[in-house]
């Protein structure tokens, strides 16, 4: 810790003297936050027990300016995670037309609350699954974004050289790691070699968004990879051999959003055309183009009272029998959120659905604000599936507690 408040204390030091000298303005920002979970069920072992120092620098010269963001992190548990990690890190120019990012950064697009369809540019990073912040689980991508906008309406082009992945878990010691929950033979996970470092292999994509009298809405286009991992299936030697591969896919998609009185209507519907399927034993990893859609609504009740909920439909077209999973899938989202004792307390629940398979991930969390600077949250994590994308965590129900300080 008294190398954490060192470093704080120097940060501060060298950018204001930087600040006195320099025509430039710049600005530091971040927070300290610890975090501790325990498991509800059978062990009662700890889930995670992290703290991290998040630390921003932004800035500024007239037009151009630059942004960076780091983690500073030590892991209890995970002793690999612990270490400083750069997130952000990007040179901008901006004026009344024009906004040029290029470095590291995280790209977001469409009107989706915690589900992905159009949003596809970052990819996650599940080292604890999503039982973390939604916004902390994204993974920054290098490359350039140019963006011109009008009054009315704006144009978005992003080139990334370098595409990036998913981060999955497949250490045995994290709990969160991924699994097979019915495997009858000892078993193998390889995420699979990520695409070659090359120009060639980059993504390219554009956005065109509108805000018009009562709606706005926007089309998308991206040439991409399945950041995802889809894994094949073999057996070796009595064991069963998960191998994740990539392919190449394109998405077209078109969003809006409207308002209605006291009431937000959203909506989504992305193409992936030549999207890698999950095979099924023994064969290769199949492509065939996906239909994804998603309406969801949001409802400012008054008296500080927010409901929101979403439904994501899936379908593949041109399903066979050697794709093993469903031709048709759905997964809802509902959050419900309170304000309380003058706005300095935040209930909220906040749930995905497995509506093809049954199961439930829930999160129950309430924020109390000490000081504008000081949070004290606590929460309770409910899974609860038998099949499904939530079935290998059903025993990782948990309790958990986070403190945070912003600076």
């Amino acid at each position: 810790m008294k190398l954490v408040a060192s470093l704080a204390i120097a940060i501060f030091i060298c950018t204001d003297i930087y600040a006195q000298t320099s025509d430039w303005s710049v600005g530091v920002k971040g927070f300290v936050d610890t975090y501790h979970a325990m498991r509800t069920e059978n062990p009662n072992d700890l889930m995670a027990s992290r703290s991290r120092v998040r630390g921003e620098l932004t800035m500024k010269h007239g037009n151009v300016g630059a942004f960076a963001s780091a983690n500073l992190v030590y892991n209890a548990l995970l002793n690999k995670e612990s270490g400083l990690h750069m997130r952000e890190c990007f040179v901008t120019y901006a004026d009344d037309n024009w906004d040029i990012r290029a470095g590291r950064q995280i790209i977001t697009w469409g009107v989706a609350d915690a589900l992905r369809l159009t949003d596809i540019v970052s990819p996650m990073e599940y080292t604890e699954f999503l039982a973390d912040d939604y916004d902390d689980i994204r993974v920054p991508v290098g490359g350039l974004r140019v963006r011109y906008s009008r009054s009315a309406w704006s144009a978005e082009v992003v080139a990334l050289p370098v595409s990036s992945f998913y981060i999955l878990p497949t250490d045995a010691d994290n709990p969160w790691s991924i699994n097979l929950p019915d495997a009858t033979l000892p078993y193998i996970i390889n995420t699979g070699d990520e695409p070659q470092k090359k120009i060639v292999n980059g993504e390219i994509g554009g956005r065109l968004m509108f805000f018009l009298s009562g709606i706005d809405f926007s089309l998308s286009a991206l040439r991409t990879w399945n950041k995802m991992p889809v894994f094949t299936t073999s057996i070796l030697s009595d064991t069963i051999r998960l191998d994740g591969n990539y392919r190449r896919q394109t998405m077209l998609g078109v969003d809006m959003s409207v308002p209605v009185g006291k009431f937000v209507v959203r909506a989504e519907v992305a193409e992936y055309i030549g999207e890698a399927q999950t095979p099924v034993f023994g064969f290769d990893v199949q492509c065939a183009n996906s239909l994804n859609a998603l309406i969801g609504i949001d409802w400012y009740a008054g008296n500080d009272w927010s409901l929101s909920a979403q439904y994501a439909h899936k379908s593949i077209a041109s399903h066979s029998a050697l794709i093993s999973t469903y031709k048709n899938s759905g997964t809802a989202t509902v959050r419900i959120a309170k304000e309380l004792l003058n706005n300095t307390l935040s209930v909220q629940t906040f749930a995905y659905i497995d509506v093809t398979c049954g199961g439930i991930y829930n999160r129950l969390s309430a924020d109390y604000s000490v000081t504008d600077q000081l949070h004290c949250i606590v929460g309770y994590d409910l899974f609860s599936a038998d099949s499904g994308m939530f079935a290998m965590y059903a025993d990782n129900s948990e309790v958990w507690l986070r403190l945070k300080y912003n600076f």
